[in-house]
């Protein structure tokens, strides 16, 4: 066994590192009888950290 298989990281040090760079979700989910489509989902889904660095996409709303 070598020192990077040994290796062990932490869920949270995971998930840091995922939502620091971003992560993309894709799929197509489709439920079918009898060669009739009845469901149909597609995702697609942007997972990321915001903060002073990376400011979000969206505009600032005030609340009333």
């Amino acid at each position: 066994m070598t020192v990077v298989e040994r290796r062990e990281v932490a869920l949270v040090d995971l998930l840091d590192r995922l939502l620091a760079g971003g992560v993309v979700i894709t799929g197509d989910i489709t439920l079918r009888i009898a060669d009739v489509d009845l469901v149909r989902i597609d995702l697609n889904a942007l997972i990321s950290s915001v903060n002073a660095h990376v400011p979000s996409p969206w505009p600032e709303t005030s609340r009333l």
